[in-house]
């Protein structure tokens, strides 16, 4: 079965644009299109990517494909071509947009979700990179409100400037989750879906690859939220569900396995350099009820 994917970077570009570094954002576009294929189970085969802009700034945009080229390795697939345009008349000076576009393959029999989802099926994290590539708009109106400029420390990290944490690339999780599938027995073994946590965060994003009938209980006290997110709540005074409605909240893909598997395929997960957290667990859905519960989700939890 062939599984394609499109997207783009969203508003992460205007940072890169007053922070003026453009060497990682082609990452992030590679990652959003391959992290969201691999949740069918699918390889990565090509990637395809649209650059456009005003007037073409070479060592800008040399900058750009090269980390388009460095996310296409991460995730094992080719950067076949592309298309560059010119539009003056559309973009303003040093500004340019990013679409990319992935096509995969899976055996039909090995395609995720897998079907045999249930309740006490477990939920393993992978953790996140930091931000990833979703509710930037909201992160530049932060960072607008108290005053500061990208080129400042980061308030929650010292050793980086503002533009340099925030423009911390995505997690490509392409290899690490297609190793450990092929490393269990049967079609997809333990590991029954994946979901990839973009726009909608925690959320929206689990239950997508949910039975109706299901819901994820996430325990919010299972992993370490990393510092970014303690401060994007402070700042801006979001509440726990808005947050984890708007951000990844240091979870960038979310493992349904089965509950014997799950020591194994945490271990194969590792194995692949990945950190891993038993985040909650699948439980059976009343009709109206929510299909994500945050236990745990108070003030405390982004502190």
């Amino acid at each position: 079965m062939l599984v394609s994917g499109t997207d783009g970077v969203g508003t992460k570009l205007k940072i890169a644009f007053a922070a003026e570094l453009h060497g990682t954002i082609g990452i992030d576009l590679v990652a959003m299109c391959v992290n969201d294929i691999v949740t069918r189970g699918a390889e990565p085969l090509f990637f395809l990517d649209y650059y456009a802009t005003g007037k073409l700034d070479t060592e800008v945009a040399t900058a750009v494909v090269a980390g388009i080229a460095e996310g296409c390795r991460q995730a094992g697939c080719a950067l076949i071509g592309g298309e560059t345009a010119e539009m003056p008349d559309m973009y303003g000076a040093g500004e340019y947009d990013l679409a990319g576009f992935a096509v995969g393959a899976v055996e039909r029999d090995a395609m995720l979700p897998s079907g045999t989802i249930v309740p006490g099926d477990i939920l393993l994290g992978l953790a996140s990179s930091g931000l990833h590539s979703n509710g930037f708009s909201l992160v530049r109106r932060l960072v607008e409100d108290q005053g500061l400029s990208y080129g400042d420390p980061a308030p929650f990290d010292r050793e980086k400037s503002l533009g340099e944490a925030l423009l911390e690339p995505t997690r490509i999780y392409v290899k690490s989750c297609l190793a450990t599938v092929a490393s269990v027995a049967g079609a997809g073994g333990g590991l029954k879906a994946l979901a990839h946590i973009t726009g909608g965060g925690l959320l929206e994003n689990p239950p997508r690859v949910l039975p109706d009938d299901t819901a994820a209980v996430i325990d919010t006290g299972s992993w370490p939220v990393p510092p970014v997110f303690a401060w994007l709540a402070s700042a801006g005074g979001m509440e726990a569900g808005e947050m984890a409605r708007t951000f990844n909240c240091g979870i960038g893909m979310v493992a349904v396995v089965a509950p014997e598997d799950t020591a194994s395929i945490t271990r194969a997960l590792e194995a692949q350099g990945e950190t891993v957290y038993s985040i909650g667990v699948v439980t059976n859905r009343a009709d109206g009820a929510a299909a994500v519960v945050l236990n745990g989700a108070d003030e405390a939890w982004l502190t």
